[in-house]
């Protein structure tokens, strides 16, 4: 049985909400690990992270832009990960919820991936 587009849409959202699975603080590929980011985005290195719903983060440290028109630097990335509706209102990723730390952590991984 096929799940529908938007029913498979809703579950990756959901898997994105910033709740912890597991201890953050071990780095940050174990943040991103945690905070769900492979249930909506293709994560080189995260065999599990095969998400369809937001852009594969293949090359993301070497992008000049986050989502087209964030300019790319690590400030900027914890901003549009903890609030990217504040940035760009109606895109697809949610508000995380993930505090300043967490995010960081994610940032740093996120950044490492050129």
């Amino acid at each position: 049985m096929k799940a529908a587009p938007a029913a498979l849409f809703a579950m990756a959202l959901a898997a994105c909400t910033g709740q912890a699975r597991g201890p953050l603080g071990q780095g940050g590929r174990q943040a991103v690990i945690a905070a769900g980011c492979g249930a909506c985005h293709v994560i080189p290195g995260l065999p599990s992270a095969r998400g369809a719903v937001g852009p594969p983060l293949t090359g993301i440290g070497g992008r000049v832009y986050i989502a087209g028109i964030l300019p790319n630097s690590p400030a900027n990335m914890v901003r549009w990960i903890r609030q990217p509706q504040s940035i760009l209102p109606g895109n697809a990723m949610p508000d995380t919820g993930l505090d300043a730390t967490q995010a960081g952590e994610i940032a740093t991984y996120l950044e490492s991936l050129k």
